[in-house]
């Protein structure tokens, strides 16, 4: 198996359970989507994508309605993409991806999040080289496709691992290979079930029970915070 494989099926991080959150994740990331490529699915692949998210969330149809109607009023607040990285406890590497109409805010408490529990927010690129950035998708499987075969094919649009778990296959690529690799997906028939990024760590840093508790605490406030879209982090 591969390391982007293998680190997603081990990742202990908590993904948004409470179903609020997940709403208004998925709500930001539209917001920015049809602010960037206008209000049409058909002509915004990234919207296209995020619908198929939304639905996989089980988010309600009419829920993504508005959030794309809202997005092309003046009511809409500019949500900006920003990247905080730092250092947990016992030296973690944490990466904070965000969406926030106000970066003051924003910054102010993730930092003070690192500095509660014992960590500290770092510069720019001060932890970013440990990850690879990496998109990923899932896709439905369709019968008599080889897995190997398609891999081969799909060398040419930037991905690097495909896997099969039971009726689904995941596709892992470079960051940048996120348009190409979704074309190809519709083009050729695939029903894609979900995409997004992610940060996989370069190499992972075990810590005892009481250490990752700790740990633990420090990604739970992340996840609590509004602003916040995604956390990653190097702990095994």
């Amino acid at each position: 198996m591969g390391r982007a494989f293998e680190y997603r099926k081990a990742r202990k991080l908590k993904r948004w359970g409470n179903m609020a959150k997940v709403f208004t994740k998925i709500g930001r990331e539209i917001a920015i989507a049809v602010k960037s490529s206008g209000p049409d699915p058909i002509a915004n692949p990234r919207l296209r994508v995020l619908m198929q998210n939304a639905k996989a969330a089980n988010m309600p149809k009419e829920n993504v309605e508005r959030a794309i109607k809202k997005a092309t009023s003046k009511d809409q607040e500019d949500y900006k993409e920003v990247v905080y990285e730092g250092y947990g406890p016992f030296g973690i590497a944490v990466i904070v991806e965000t969406a926030t109409d106000n970066t003051t805010r924003t910054v102010a408490n993730v930092r003070s999040y690192f500095n509660k529990y014992g960590g500290s927010l770092g510069t720019s690129g001060s932890v970013d080289y440990m990850f690879d950035h990496k998109c990923s998708f899932k896709v439905k499987m369709k019968d008599g496709i080889d897995a190997e075969e398609l891999e081969l094919e799909l060398i040419d649009f930037g991905v690097q691992e495909v896997f099969i778990e039971e009726e689904t296959m995941m596709v892992y690529g470079e960051f940048e290979a996120f348009g190409p690799v979704q074309k190809y997906l519709e083009e050729n028939g695939f029903e894609i079930l979900n995409a997004e990024f992610e940060r996989i760590p370069h190499d992972t840093k075990t810590l005892n029970e009481e250490q990752m508790a700790e740990i633990e605490k420090l990604l739970a406030k992340f996840e609590d915070d509004e602003d916040v879209t995604n956390v990653f982090h190097n702990m095994a």
